[in-house]
Parts: structure tokens; C-alpha cells; sequence
């Protein structure tokens, strides 16, 4: 059996050397040679995962397997220290880079003493143990001079930590300016700072560049201990620019981000400064990870709305190139909690709280003091449940654990008061000598003692205004596996999308629901706490840090790779420049829009809609257009969708060529407009659709229609993303089932675009005719040699590239095991016309009638009259062909052009030689 891709190793004895063969095999194919036409071979090996979710289930198996057989391993070689050195080094090596690194260093004469830090990450990684791990972070203290790094260096190398360093003021205003006041703000819904507007704008400036440099910082770190095949697993908001700094040093990296606060919605996420510049690199990452679907639904929607980009089911896509977005709540390692509760130790720590709460019922709160945990709601609920449930006082006891967390900044000293008063006021209004219901600690608890108190727990509160995920809920679960406490959680905790079914959800800010909920959690019958229990508990033990940490990142790099292989390599343009010099016949064939135009970002089209619509030529475009007109050896053609006054307006004082509406007219600039489509060609069908389209432009604000010659084309791309995207589904409704349904017309779909028109009109039906025009016209004798074609154009237009293909000799490897569809009027690749390609001499007669006759029976001969017609001057080899899509990289198309700024880049390079 073959076996999907493995982050393992092949040292790992013999199914792990048949998953390395397969892995080398499937390489081979993912990194062949790109054919012309960019036409790739496609593994059809018997066996071969053909979708995702087959890959993803093999995966896992053979994983599972995969753990048991190295449990297996280690315990056989535990014995020799040689032999489980190399079993650990046969690991697939996980780079884990966050802000700070999973411990503290503190400083004790020329030594470093360092400490477990506190937190959900570093929680969670605890369990990864499938991974030969390095932690790559911050080191949380400033350490200015080589010889302290050298020693912290080396004392974090023990525990499998590299340190970052970084500026003092830099690491100032990174982690407690833009991270701490700007970010976590932000993506908590608290909004940007308000403070002075001028001081505003200068902090977010100097902050922004240093959270650049920090990332810049972190990036020189992985670069520095990356090695190949590292999964490279980048942690929070503190790292949004790292994957694009990783990808721009090692696009075949394997990079993954994830984000472990809430990621707000887009109305909220626009208002950030820096709002485009952080999704972008964000979406650099292969995989972009979440705790919960509306997290990941934010982000989409984000991505969609503030860049312009497409969301699908998968992720974002970008023409092409896909990020995946999916979303993976993360665990904790049960198996740590369930075995510290069989320590001596930790059984000595409960017996003595039993004793000390004994006759009384427990809520525990374990929180960071912070603006989002909701402590100030807990305690006030509390209290309305003790006036409330009068019989209950003096049998309930809250305790509550605060972590101090930022105690120099203001606000966080003013929440620590509020929480403080609040407390005092209720012990003493329900306290007595002998006892007080409330007990509160500002301080962070050893692990053993945490979890002792986690298991003598009744009844677990958990009232987070807004929280990623929220792990204490997942601990609290693990230990309870006597006492079946219940859990209270708020609904704005990411935890409730996973342990909603065995908790008790409720509204923080609503007082009375959570009093009522305490009241129902200690009243609750044990049967009803044995069923909830028992769905929390098969979740955290199910659904464990380490399945957490196997986020399929290599798979996802997998169906990246795949998706990428319909994207064409870019075009070398030193190579297209110098066969365009020695060539003798050359033909140019350029589209307009995107690819002669000025290059638009998609926020900035927003707020330029009518300037815009009015297509014009890029001024810098020009002269080295002009130059190439002029050359007596160089035909030009521009090849557009626009009507005929667009291509008038722009090129008319240029000596080249013009097909307008994708070719069904055509001329000269030195002569006048010609039909290549019969006049008797029936457009009865325009009013129809004309009304429809007229109707969805008065529903979708900032949509509109064009009414051209030959076609109607309906634009949403100024709309709201969304709701034009539903309008677009809405519309075609309409038209497939009224005015179009029995009609020869085809609809076709740009990005943000629908236009209808007559069956067969494309650039690539077109072209043949075209060529004969103008070889006629010209009086062309010697044969075409070179051919540039390249254009912004939509999937339907692209078989102009298909046309080319088959020029071309027929030795040359053409195909794959993907058809390329024939465009109307295009011969089939080894029919019996094929071998017509040799050159033929026109007569003056026989273009008008082809122009004519051709489309008036599209069926009548059209392979044989193209091949005569259009092809008769073409003698073109595969190294003299270059097809091109700009700013699309799902193409047909040979190479890509990012965009019109590479497309100067080739006409300045051949015009240099005219």
C-alpha cells in the first residue's frame, strides 16, 4: 500500500522507508518539469489519496500506528543511551516560535536560573511529544551585552529553547506598545486607544515599525537554526509578519500561524491603521489556524472585504495560490493532570482542603486578572446568588485565584482595586468571624496545588467577556474524574463551541442568568452530572494538545502544492527578450485592461471607482509601445474585451492593430473598424437580459452594468464582497431559469463579474480570423516566428492560448492527462487537418469570404478554413512561443506576469533591440 506524506523520518525501520520512497515519488511528481502550455503530468499511481479527507484518514492511521510502534521502540531501546539518542534524532523537528519562550530567566551572579512559565501554550505543548521540538522566543528581559546572551544561549539550550534578542526600546514599544495596546485590544473588541489624536498617530507609527523589526528579529532566528524539512509553527498576534519575512527568505518552508485570541470581526479589524499590510503576511503561512469557526469565518471575511481576495470553503485564495484556513481547538495533555493526582503529594494537598472545606460546596475561579476574564462579573453574580439562595450561605465558599498580569500599567491597577473592594464589601455584608464566602488570592499556584484544588471543586466558573479558548475549563475537566463537577462557561469563551454539550453556557454580562446557573449547578441531581461530565471528559482526553499540534501543516503543504501546479512558473524574461531579437516575424498579442493599465490594489479601487472605470493606458507604457509599433519586423496586437471607443481613445495614435469585444471587431489604426461576426447575427435577446441586469444594479449599491455591441456585462466589484457575491448567485438564477434558458448565449464569470454573450465568442475563436486580416492586409510573405501573448483574460478567453499550442511542431509534449477543452473554431490536437500547418499563400479574394461564411455556419468546415486561413503564415517552435497571464495565476497560460509592471519589463527589453 502506498502511503501519504509523513513528517517522520526514514530511519524509522521499514514502513517508514516505504513512507520516504513514497514521499521521494511523489516529490518527483509534484516538482516535474512544466510542459508548454503549462500542462502537468498528474499522479495517477494506483492507490494514491486522490482527495483530502482520504489523505487526512491515512494518514492518521498510519500515524497512530506510528506512535504505538515508537512507544514500542523506546521502551526496547531505553537501555542504550547510543541507541535512543539516534530513535529521538529520527523525529520530525517542530520549530515553535512565539513571543516568549516557555520559561523565565532570572539572573543569579554570572549564572541563569530558569523557571516554567505560566500559560495556555505553553500548557498545551507540554504534551507534544511526537516532535523533536525547539521553542524559539523572546527571552522576556533585556540582556545588552554578547557574553550574557552567550550564557542564556547556552542555559536555554538545555531545555530546547533559543532566545531572541532584542532592543530594549524596541522590545518596549513591540510587546507593550502595538502587541499589548494596539492588538490585543483590538482583537479582544476593546477597541483602539483614545488618546490625544496626534500622539495617537506618532505611537501607532513608532510602534508599528518596531513590531516589524521584532518580527524581523524573530525571522533572523529561525533562519539561522532552520534546516530542511523543518515545520516551521509560528504562535499569536505578537508574530503576524513573521510567516511573509520566513516565505520571502524560503518559500518552500513549511510555515504555520495560529492565533490564540478571538480574531474579530471585519468591522472591527478594518479600523486597525495596518489593517491590509498584516493580512497579507499573515496569508503567507500555508496554514492559518483557529480555535473556533467564528474565528476563522472573521478572518475569511476580513481577507474578503478589506483586500479584495476570494474565501472559499478551504481558506483565501489569491489567483491561485491558496492559503488554507482551518480551525483546530486546542488541548492540554490530560494524561499530566490525571497522573499528578496520584502523586502523594497531591493526594496530601487535597485531603487537607477537604478538611478545611468541609460541610461546605466549592466554586473555584481560576483566571489571569485581566479586563476579559470577567472576574468583577463572577464575584457580582456570586453576590446575587447569595441573596437570592439564603439557605445557601454558609455552605458555599467561592475561591478565586487571580494571576497578576501587567501590574505597572494603570488599567490593570485600577481593575485589581475594583476586584478588591468588590470582594471586601461582600464578605462583609455575608462573612462572619468564623468564615467568609469569598476567598481571593492574587497569585499564581503550583502546578500540584492547582490540581488538588481542581479535583475537591464543585462547581467551576468560567465568565470570560472574551477569551480564545480558555484551558482552565479543559484542566478543571481532567481532575474531576471523581468528584463530577459541573462547569459554568461563558458563551464567549472559544472553549464553549468544543465542551458546550457537557457545560452549563451562560452570558457573563447577564447577572441573574449566571446567580440562576449556580443555583442549578449545585442543586443538580448526580445522574445529570455524571452525563455532563462524562461528554467534557471524553473531549479533553479525545481532543489532546498533542492531535493539536498534528494540524496537518505537511498536508496542507501537500494540497498546496497540488492547487499550485495549475499555477504557471513566471516568465523568464531575459530568455523571451532574446529569442524576440532573433526572431524575424514577431507577433505581439496584448491584452488591455490589468495588463496594459496602471497595477490597482484592491483597497485602493475602493475609494477610486469612477476613476477607474475609465480604462487608460499606463503613461510610463508609451514609448516603449511606439517603438515596437514602428518596428517594421513586429506586428501588434491588442486583444481586449473594452468596446470599440476604450481602445480608440487610447491607442489611435499608435500603428498597430485593435480587437474590441474579444475580437469581434477589428482594425487597423491606420484604417477603419470591420465586423468579424455576420451581421444577420440575431441580438433579439439584449432587452431581456438588459432589464435583469438593470434590476440588480438598482439592489446592489456600487454595481454596474455595461452595454456593449456584442455582450452586457454586469461589475460588482466595488460592492460589499459578500453581499455582491450573493447578488451574483441571485442574477444567475434569474438568468438560467427566464430570459437566457433556451437562447445560443453563453454567461460568463469573471471575479467579481458576470457577462452574457453569443455562443463562441472568444479571443481564441477569434484569433484565426484576425491573423488572416491582418496577413492579408500586410502582404505578409515570410512566415511568423515568434509569438507573445499575454492578457489579463477570463477562463473562457484563455483557449487563445490553446490555439498557439497546437502550432506548434507536433514532437513538441503537448498534453497531460487534463484535456484541454477546443475552442470553437480550433482544430482537435490529432485530427486530420492537424498536419495542415505548412505556410500557404493568400489571395486577395478569399479573406473577406472567410470573415463572412466562417461564422455563418460555424459548423461548415471551420477546422479546415482556420487552419488555411489563420495559421497558413505561422511557423512558430516551442522556444519562440510565450504565453503569459498577468495578475492570474490560475491559467492555461505557459508563465505569469504578476502584473503590469512586469509587462513593462518585457516591452522595454524588446524594444531595446528595434
Amino acid at each position: 500500500m502506498l502511503l501519504p506524506l509523513l513528517w517522520i523520518s526514514g530511519k524509522q525501520l521499514g514502513f517508514k522507508v516505504a513512507a520516504v520512497r513514497w514521499n521521494k515519488r511523489e516529490t518527483a511528481l509534484l516538482q516535474t518539469n512544466r510542459m508548454p502550455g503549462n500542462k502537468y503530468s498528474s499522479s495517477n499511481l494506483p492507490g494514491t489519496p486522490r482527495t483530502r479527507l482520504e489523505r487526512l484518514l491515512r494518514e492518521r492511521e498510519l500515524k497512530r500506528f506510528n506512535r504505538d510502534f515508537n512507544e514500542g521502540e523506546g521502551a526496547r531501546t531505553s537501555h542504550d543511551g547510543g541507541a535512543r539518542k539516534d530513535f529521538q534524532a529520527s523525529k520530525q523537528r517542530l520549530l515553535v516560535v512565539a513571543n516568549r519562550l516557555p520559561v523565565s530567566a532570572v539572573k543569579h551572579g554570572d549564572s541563569w536560573q530558569l523557571e516554567m512559565s505560566a500559560g495556555g501554550l505553553v500548557s498545551a505543548l507540554l504534551g507534544v511529544k511526537e516532535f523533536d521540538t525547539r521553542w524559539i522566543g523572546w527571552a522576556g528581559i533585556n540582556v545588552p551585552d554578547e557574553s550574557g546572551q552567550k550564557t542564556l544561549t547556552e542555559a536555554l539550550a538545555a531545555k530546547n529553547c533559543i532566545p531572541v534578542f532584542i532592543e530594549e526600546e524596541i522590545a518596549h514599544q513591540y510587546y507593550n506598545g502595538y502587541c499589548n495596546n494596539t492588538l490585543w485590544p483590538l482583537f479582544h473588541y476593546l477597541g483602539l486607544p483614545q488618546e490625544d489624536h496626534l500622539a495617537t498617530t506618532r505611537n501607532f507609527k513608532s510602534q508599528f515599525e518596531a513590531y516589524t523589526k521584532a518580527n524581523q528579529c524573530f525571522a533572523d532566528v529561525v533562519s539561522k537554526h532552520y534546516e530542511e524539512g523543518d515545520a516551521v509553527w509560528c504562535h499569536d498576534y505578537h508574530l503576524m509578519f513573521l510567516p511573509k519575512y520566513l516565505k520571502e527568505r524560503n518559500s518552500d518552508m513549511k510555515v504555520g500561524w495560529f492565533l490564540h485570541t478571538p480574531f474579530p470581526s471585519s468591522e472591527i479589524h478594518r479600523m486597525l491603521p495596518s489593517r491590509s499590510e498584516l493580512l497579507k503576511s499573515v496569508l503567507s503561512a500555508d496554514l492559518v489556524g483557529f480555535h473556533t469557526y467564528d474565528y476563522a469565518r472573521h478572518f475569511v471575511s476580513a481577507c474578503t472585504r478589506i483586500l479584495g481576495l476570494e474565501g472559499t470553503p478551504e481558506g483565501v485564495e489569491d489567483q491561485g495560490k491558496l492559503t488554507r484556513v482551518a480551525v483546530f481547538p486546542v488541548g492540554i495533555d490530560p494524561d499530566r493532570f490525571i497522573q499528578a493526582l496520584e502523586l502523594p503529594q497531591v493526594k496530601d494537598i487535597v485531603k487537607e482542603l477537604k478538611q478545611r472545606f468541609a460541610g461546605y460546596k466549592v466554586l473555584l475561579g481560576v483566571d489571569r486578572l485581566d479586563m476579559i476574564k470577567g472576574i468583577p462579573q463572577k464575584i457580582l453574580a456570586f453576590e446575587k446568588f447569595l441573596e437570592e439562595n439564603p439557605d445557601w450561605r454558609h455552605k458555599v465558599v467561592l475561591l478565586q485565584i487571580a494571576v497578576p498580569t501587567r501590574t505597572h500599567v494603570l488599567k490593570y491597577k485600577q481593575l485589581t482595586s475594583q476586584v478588591h473592594e468588590i470582594v471586601g464589601r461582600i464578605n462583609g455584608r455575608f462573612g462572619s468571624f468564623s468564615s467568609v464566602p469569598i476567598h481571593h488570592l492574587d497569585c499564581t499556584l503550583d502546578f500540584h496545588t492547582l490540581c488538588a484544588i481542581y479535583a475537591i471543586t464543585d462547581v467551576a466558573l468560567v465568565t470570560s467577556l472574551r477569551d480564545g479558548m480558555n484551558l482552565v475549563s479543559y484542566e478543571f475537566v481532567a481532575c474531576q474524574a471523581a468528584n463530577k463537577g459541573v462547569l459554568i462557561l461563558s458563551e464567549f469563551a472559544g472553549a464553549a463551541q468544543s465542551l458546550g454539550a457537557g457545560a452549563i453556557l451562560v452570558n457573563p454580562w447577564n447577572v441573574a442568568e449566571v446567580a440562576s446557573s449556580i443555583s442549578y449547578a449545585l442543586n443538580m441531581s448526580a445522574d445529570e452530572r455524571e452525563k455532563r461530565h462524562h461528554h467534557n471528559f471524553l473531549h479533553v482526553t479525545t481532543h489532546t494538545s498533542q492531535g493539536w499540534a498534528e494540524t496537518e501543516l505537511n498536508e496542507t503543504i501537500v494540497e498546496a502544492q497540488l492547487r499550485s501546479r495549475q499555477i504557471p512558473p513566471p516568465l523568464p524574461i531575459e530568455a523571451a527578450v532574446d529569442r524576440y531579437a532573433c526572431s524575424n516575424n514577431r507577433l505581439l498579442i496584448l491584452g488591455f485592461d490589468a495588463t496594459l493599465t496602471e497595477p490597482l490594489d484592491a483597497l485602493w479601487r475602493k475609494g477610486n471607482q469612477i476613476k477607474e472605470l475609465k480604462h487608460k493606458i499606463r503613461s510610463d507604457l508609451r514609448e516603449p509601445l511606439r517603438k515596437l509599433c514602428d518596428d517594421p519586423k513586429t506586428t501588434v496586437l491588442v486583444l481586449s474585451g473594452s468596446n470599440r471607443n476604450a481602445l480608440d481613445n487610447n491607442f489611435g495614435d499608435f500603428n498597430l492593430w485593435l480587437a474590441a469585444e474579444n475580437g469581434i471587431f477589428l482594425r487597423a489604426t491606420t484604417g477603419e473598424w470591420m465586423m468579424t461576426m455576420p451581421e444577420n447575427t440575431s441580438m433579439d435577446w439584449v432587452d431581456s437580459v438588459k432589464r435583469v441586469f438593470e434590476y440588480f444594479t438598482q439592489r446592489t449599491p456600487r454595481s454596474h452594468f455595461e452595454l456593449r455591441e456584442t455582450s452586457l456585462i454586469w461589475d460588482y466589484r466595488y460592492s460589499d464582497a459578500e453581499f455582491g457575491r450573493l447578488q451574483a448567485r441571485d442574477l444567475l438564477m434569474h438568468l438560467w431559469t427566464g430570459p437566457i434558458s433556451n437562447l445560443s448565449l453563453d454567461v460568463v464569470q469573471g471575479s467579481q463579474s458576470i457577462e452574457v454573450r453569443s455562443v463562441g465568442v472568444t479571443k481564441g475563436a477569434a484569433i484565426d480570423r484576425i491573423l488572416g486580416e491582418i496577413v492579408h492586409n500586410k502582404g505578409m510573405k515570410e512566415p511568423i516566428d515568434y509569438v507573445l501573448c499575454m492578457g489579463h483574460f477570463l477562463a473562457k478567453d484563455e483557449d487563445i492560448y490553446s490555439y498557439f499550442e497546437l502550432m506548434l511542431p507536433s514532437e513538441t509534449p503537448t498534453s497531460s492527462s487534463a484535456q484541454v477543452p477546443t475552442p470553437f473554431g480550433t482544430p482537435t490536437a490529432g485530427s486530420s487537418a492537424a498536419p495542415l500547418k505548412k505556410q500557404h499563400s493568400l489571395s486577395p479574394g478569399k479573406k473577406s469570404s472567410f470573415i463572412g461564411e466562417s461564422m455563418l455556419d460555424p459548423m461548415m468546415g471551420a477546422d479546415r478554413m482556420s487552419l488555411l486561413e489563420g495559421s497558413s503564415l505561422i511557423n512558430l517552435q516551442a522556444e519562440n512561443y510565450f504565453s503569459c497571464s498577468v495578475a492570474r495565476k490560475r491559467s492555461k497560460s505557459r508563465y505569469l506576469l504578476r502584473s503590469s509592471d512586469e509587462v513593462l519589463e518585457v516591452l522595454r527589453g524588446m524594444a531595446n533591440h528595434c
